[in-house]
């Protein structure tokens, strides 16, 4: 499951907090939704590593670390804190 990979590969950050929400079915019909899911994620997180990084800088940050995962989604929804 990506939601499962994306919190293997978050785990690198030091999460205080993660939340990884699948919220493909609310998309259902509309462009990038497909049977089964996994199309639209909300990730709420906060981070001692996000401390001193700009609302970008934090969101490039986690885009890197999730890597490959990025492009086999169709929208990825940050929420990043540093506490």
């Amino acid at each position: 499951m990506i939601a499962d990979e994306m919190r293997k590969r978050l785990a690198e950050l030091q999460p205080l907090r993660l939340e990884i929400i699948d919220e493909s079915e609310n998309h259902r019909g509309h462009g990038g939704w497909r049977e089964g899911g996994e199309t639209h994620f909300r990730i709420r997180m906060a981070s001692a590593r996000f401390a001193g990084l700009g609302r970008v800088a934090r969101h490039r940050l986690v885009h890197a670390t999730l890597g490959d995962i990025v492009p086999r989604i169709h929208a990825l929804a940050l929420e990043l804190a540093e506490n």
